[in-house]
Parts: structure tokens; sequence; C-alpha cells
């Protein structure tokens, strides 16, 4: 890249990678290559966006890589959030769990399938980090994580601390309300609603249903469509469903596949790039437009 980033491994807690392969960074496996900041602490988060900021240097956030396409080449450095936190929080159930925002949403399921936390069965699943997943408020038919979040703690561009106190406004379908350009997600506060003995049932059964129906071991990026309302009937209008019954489920483009197991999933099966997705993409709302006259959002980030 044209930019100088190498004044940033001075920095104590801050780890700079230029034009490193990015492909395993994205669930989907696109080809893509970047720069790559990974900062270990809030100390340095905030002297690493408040430079950028300075140099005028724009940059984006990388959680997991679960529902975001990655450009073959990004113009922009990506930062990712590699912070440490004291697993003892773990150990026992608690009323309010302080988490850093690069915990994985799977650790936090497996501590609610062992101390059956009422709520946490939301987010059963889904392959992210607790801040990719508050960003866009990640959710499966069970529920939504925005409902079971106290606040968010978040490193301004300019480097300053900010705490946003949730409430029933602060997030939407897949959306939040609170997150400004170039604001950085580093920690949050959940609750529970209690403890029910059937949260590992509800849990397991969950599991064992994404297992039958979705592509969890194909590279994915998850949901490609968002749901749609249909305001007349009071209906939710399912890409996926909709796809399927115009006959588009296993229709491929180049390397990449509508999945023959659900059909609001597109698969990688080769040597794919962002820009072959997108293109598929279109071809997919085309469609659609046109059988049955629906539009739908684009769910994953890009």
């Amino acid at each position: 890249m044209s930019r100088d980033l190498s004044y940033l491994k001075s920095f104590d807690g801050v780890e700079v990678e230029i034009d490193k392969d990015l492909k395993k960074f994205s669930t989907m496996r696109l080809s893509s290559s970047g720069d790559l900041i990974t900062i270990k602490s809030v100390e340095a988060l905030k002297k690493v966006t408040r430079s950028l900021t300075e140099k005028n240097i724009h940059y984006r956030v990388l959680g997991w890589g679960a529902n975001i396409l990655l450009p073959t080449r990004s113009d922009r450095p990506y930062l990712q959030l590699d912070f440490s936190f004291d697993k003892k929080i773990l150990e026992n159930s608690q009323e309010e769990y302080c988490l850093p925002a690069s915990i994985s949403l799977a650790t936090l399921t497996a501590h609610a399938n062992r101390f059956g936390l009422k709520g946490w069965e939301v987010f059963t699943g889904i392959p992210a980090s607790l801040g990719g997943a508050l960003f866009m408020n990640a959710g499966t038919n069970l529920g939504e994580i925005g409902s079971i979040v106290k606040e968010v703690s978040i490193i301004t561009k300019n480097g300053e601390e900010k705490t946003i106190k949730i409430n029933s406004s602060s997030f939407s379908y897949r959306h939040n309300h609170f997150v400004d350009e170039g604001d950085v997600i580093y920690q949050a506060r959940l609750f529970h609603f209690g403890i029910d003995s059937e949260i590992s049932k509800k849990i397991r059964e969950y599991l064992e249903m994404r297992t039958r129906t979705q592509p969890l071991k194909e590279w994915t990026c998850g949901c490609i469509f968002k749901n749609s309302q249909d305001l007349d009937r009071g209906q939710t209008c399912r890409a996926g469903h909709f796809i399927d019954i115009i006959g588009l489920k296993g229709l491929s483009y180049k390397n990449l596949q509508i999945s023959p197991k659900h059909a609001n999933f597109m698969e990688n099966r080769g040597e794919s790039s962002y820009e072959d997705v997108l293109t598929f993409i279109n071809i997919i709302q085309k469609e659609i437009l046109l059988h049955t006259g629906v539009s739908f959002q684009i769910e994953v980030e890009y």
C-alpha cells in the first residue's frame, strides 16, 4: 500500500502487517489482501484511531469476517482487536458480564449452555465476535443480541472513550443506531433474564436444526439478504424461500453457488473474489424482482 503505517509498530500493544493475505480472515474465504493492524489494549486503540485520523487515513474494523465481503485489495487498513480478559468471569454465572468485543459468541454460547442463561440463546451458532454481532445486531430465529445488552463502550476516531446506554431505540433489525463513522466497539456489558434449565436443550436443538438446514461446513458469509416485511399482509418475506420458489437454489456462477441446503446462503467452492460475489448478488436480486416483484436488501456488509 502507498500509505506508511510502519510508525504504528512503535506503539505498545500494536502489530502491523503490510499487504497481508486476508483470505483466512473471512468466513467466505474470498481472495483478498490489505494492511492489518492488530490492537491488544484500549490505550493502544486510542492511540491508533487518533493517529490514523490525524493523518486522514480511513480504516475499517475487522472482526471474524463472518458477515462481511472483503475486497480483493483494500484501500483502507483493517483494525482487529485482540484483547485479553479475565476468564474467571465465566467460571460462574453472573447477573451482568463486562466482556471484550473480541470474545467469540461460541464462547458465550458455551457459558450460557452451562449455566442456563435465559436470553443468551439468541446468538446460538453465529460464527462472530461480540463486537461484530453488536454492530449488526446479529440474531437468529430465537431473537437478537440487542435484547440482552446494557451498555456498549466505544473508542471514537479521535481516540476518545464513550459509553452508550442501550435503550429500545438503540437497535433495529440487523442494525445499530449508535456507532458513528470511525467508532470502534471495544467492550460491552451483557445481562440475562434469569436462569432457565431448559436453555441448554433449546441451544442443542437449535444447533441441530442449523446443522440440518444450513451449509455450516461450507465457505459462506451467512445470509446474503435481509428478510423483508410485507406491510400490507403483516408477514415476513423470507429471502431464502423466495429464491427457492423461483428455482434458483443450486444456481452457480463461476466458483460460487446458491446453497442447495439453504437458498439465502452463497457458497464459495473455489477461488472467488469480491467482484464475483457482487455480480452474483446482482443477478439474484434481478431474478427475484422479475419473478416476484419483491426487492430484498443485502444483509452482508460490503
